[in-house]
């Protein structure tokens, strides 16, 4: 019995460790037409966005689209990053984090 509790504080220590490092993770996502890059760290967190200079009508409202289409990316590629690193922490895939 002591042996499953101090694996399980082994494993919430190193899933505390995990999210200080997905905390420090970050990475952009661009829309595909280049008009829109979101920074996003590892707990999907925004850090940034950076919007293309000298944008003409038709471009503003194409933007609202961007955004949101880059916006769920970052958001589906920081759950992938996520769910990695509790697979390599717990050793199998945890559900809806995929």
């Amino acid at each position: 019995m002591f042996d499953k509790m101090k694996g399980l504080f082994q494993m919430q220590k190193k899933m505390q460790e995990v999210k200080r490092v997905l905390e420090d993770t970050n990475f952009d996502i661009q829309s595909s037409d280049g008009l829109v890059k979101i920074t996003m760290n590892g707990v999907q967190e925004v850090q940034g966005i950076t919007l293309k200079d000298n944008l003409n009508e038709q471009q503003k409202a194409h933007l609202e689209g961007s955004l949101k289409d880059t916006f769920n990316r970052a958001i589906k590629c920081s759950q992938e990053v996520a769910a990695q690193k509790m697979k390599d922490v717990t050793g199998f895939n945890i559900p809806g984090l995929t």
